[in-house]
């Protein structure tokens, strides 16, 4: 696929990096199986040792996505796997590298070009006395992949830098195609998935009447989103939170949180224009909690402004679905229910009069986060 889009009036970058998703999605899908014995032969031994500690990391969108598939990760694996953004790996490393125990750091970067992206995998090295390196970015002239491409030296073989289809590097200002390209990337040779075409079809179909509902949403007032969900489910709402904070220069309000924990002080950010988006896993369990905090919304806000968005097509309480995927992990549907909130976002962005691929205009909010100093790490 190629990187080159239109231009000019009327045409964004955003709206096209949303709508290619189910696309590069199966691209990546091709790619991962092209190198398929390459992944494996760098993953097995590490995935083979009982005391490995894995640790996904990045900044912003991409920390968020490791909140998303970590617990996902926990659960196919049976192992300890940890979400810990470089800006947290980079300002405290003692804090949460203190234990020196084999561990493969997961990098997810966009551009790999954020100051924060190396210095993590510096202060890892520095740090620890075994670590491995599993890169997953968009971008091929990075900093970060062309460091951890191809490795010289006795630390040869430390690292697999994974490429994500062409046209993932986001041209517009907010990560959308390549935050869920590389959570689907991670799934994939880690935890086994194998539903990335099943993913890819089920957000094809869905995209025409997602476009619909989120028009109508749009048109009611609202001048704060709630986003809601459970377990990886959690992640997904802050990272659905940011999308809409980042695409409206910060002129709609967003607030996440759990569905449990929304009630202990958050929700009294409800007013009665603000729209509340509630993700309903596919665990029996677990949904019960996610439907208890939907009926409680529905008594506190008119019914328009509360949205269940989840895979069960036959369940009354849902009001936007992605049917066929109701029997996967929530880890996994993820990248399919962010469509829905990178559609609000947009769209939000849009009926403010801004332009969704550059919302801050005087540049107060890089692409890049730019002005990070990395210091030295003293022994």
């Amino acid at each position: 696929m190629s990187s080159q889009g239109p231009t000019g009036a009327g045409h964004l970058w955003t709206a096209r990096e949303i709508a290619q998703q189910p696309e590069v999605w199966r691209e990546l899908a091709r790619s991962l199986t092209a190198r398929r014995h390459q992944v494996e032969e760098f993953l097995a031994p590490l995935l083979a040792r009982d005391d490995l500690r894995i640790v996904l990391t990045g900044a912003g969108t991409s920390a968020f996505a490791g909140q998303i598939v970590a617990p996902g990760l926990t659960r196919a694996l049976h192992r300890r796997v940890d979400a810990v953004a470089t800006t947290d790996l980079v300002s405290n490393p003692r804090d949460y590298l203190g234990e020196d125990v084999p561990t493969l750091l997961v990098s997810f970067a966009r551009s790999g070009d954020s100051p924060e992206s190396l210095a993590a995998v510096q202060r890892a090295d520095q740090l620890l006395s075994e670590c491995r390196h599993l890169v997953l970015t968009c971008n091929p002239d990075g900093q970060l992949y062309r460091t951890l491409r191809e490795p010289a030296g006795p630390g040869r073989g430390r690292s697999l830098a994974l490429l994500m289809p062409e046209g993932t590097n986001d041209r517009g200002f907010a990560m959308t195609s390549s935050v869920t390209s590389m959570m689907l990337a991670a799934l994939t040779v880690l935890g086994g998935c194998r539903d990335v075409a099943r993913l890819a079809d089920a957000a094809a179909a869905a995209l025409p009447d997602l476009e619909k509902r989120v028009g109508a949403l749009v048109e009611q007032r609202t001048d704060r989103i709630v986003y809601l969900g459970s377990g990886p489910l959690t992640g997904l709402a802050r990272e659905s939170a940011l999308k809409l904070l980042e695409l409206t220069a910060g002129r709609v309000v967003s607030y996440f949180d759990s569905s449990l924990g929304f009630r202990h002080g958050p929700k009294s950010v409800l007013t009665d224009t603000t729209v509340a988006v509630v993700y309903l896993s596919n665990d029996p369990y677990t949904r019960r909690y996610d439907l208890d905090i939907v009926r409680e919304l529905r008594q506190a806000l008119p019914d328009e402004r509360v949205i269940s968005i989840g895979c069960h097509d036959n369940a009354e309480e849902e009001t936007w679905t992605f049917p066929t995927l109701g029997h996967l992990p929530d880890a996994t549907i993820a990248p399919v229910l962010l469509l829905a909130a990178q559609h609000i976002a947009m769209a939000q962005s849009r009926a403010l009069g801004l332009n969704p691929d550059t919302p801050f205009s005087a540049n107060e909010v890089n692409r890049v986060v730019k002005g990070v100093t990395i210091h030295d790490l003293e022994r």
